[in-house]
């Protein structure tokens, strides 16, 4: 690898670990950059999962104090952000590219519908997460995790925007407590991910470490600089990363 492409997978790294940390779809800048340097779509992927983990675990730390979750409703959270990441990795194992890449912008336009109009879906009721503890709501809410862990385990591009949308669709409001729980979950998610894709070899190394540097440092600074942005601009933010990203894969794949 040269200077040059190191370089360059630095800076995609660190664009996309700030991205994630502000809206998600950072795999729209990471992702494309790995295939652009040579690197195969699957452990593309799986590369780019290994390199955004540690973007989320930087973005946790600089969001901490947004973090206000009941344990109750935490703990079947992240065991369904566990399961589901791990199944949905050994799904994206199994998946020939040719089909991966077909299903990718379909994936991506339903998370970015879903973000947009989630506020409507939720009917104006209070957030599950935020107000009520009922065995039914924490089931609800751990069911809904459990289908984006898949997700995300599977293509970890867009996972942030999902997460945010089904965040909404539960009644969530407040933007950055909001980034604040996606970046916990989004942790475990990858965290599982980039386990199962190392034991079956599937990161480029090399490439790996340098978006890994980059990645934990756009990852701290855009989550600590996004808490200072009114919250009407992240969201608008937010829906248009997702539909740029919902353009570019339909461009690739058809």
């Amino acid at each position: 690898m040269t200077f040059e492409i190191a370089i360059f997978l630095f800076i995609a790294g660190a664009l996309g670990g700030a991205l994630n940390s502000v809206a998600g779809g950072g795999s729209f800048i990471a992702f494309p950059a790995l295939l652009f340097t040579g690197v195969p779509p699957i452990p593309a992927n799986a590369t780019n999962t290994l390199a955004l983990w540690t973007a989320a675990a930087a973005s946790g730390g600089a969001y901490r104090s947004k973090l206000d979750i009941p344990r109750r409703l935490m703990v079947p959270l992240l065991a369904a952000s566990l399961v589901g990441g791990l199944a949905g990795a050994f799904l994206l194992l199994k998946t020939p590219a040719p089909t991966f890449l077909r299903v990718l912008p379909w994936l991506t336009l339903g998370a970015t519908l879903l973000f947009a109009f989630g506020e409507k879906l939720a009917g104006g009721r209070k957030s599950i997460i935020e107000h009520e503890t009922s065995g039914a709501a924490v089931l609800g809410a751990t069911l809904f995790q459990l289908v984006v862990a898949v997700y995300g385990g599977y293509f970890g591009g867009g996972m942030g925007i999902v997460m945010l949308a089904m965040l909404v669709t539960l009644g969530m409001t407040d933007i950055h407590a909001m980034n604040a729980l996606k970046s916990v979950m989004g942790f475990v998610i990858n965290g599982v991910a980039t386990v199962a894709f190392v034991l079956k070899r599937a990161v480029y190394w090399k490439h790996g470490v340098v978006m890994i540097l980059g990645g934990i440092v756009g990852g701290y600074l855009g989550a600590h600089y996004a808490q200072r942005v009114p919250q009407a601009r992240i969201r608008a933010f937010v829906a248009m990363v997702g539909a740029g990203m919902t353009v570019y894969f339909f461009w690739k794949a058809y």
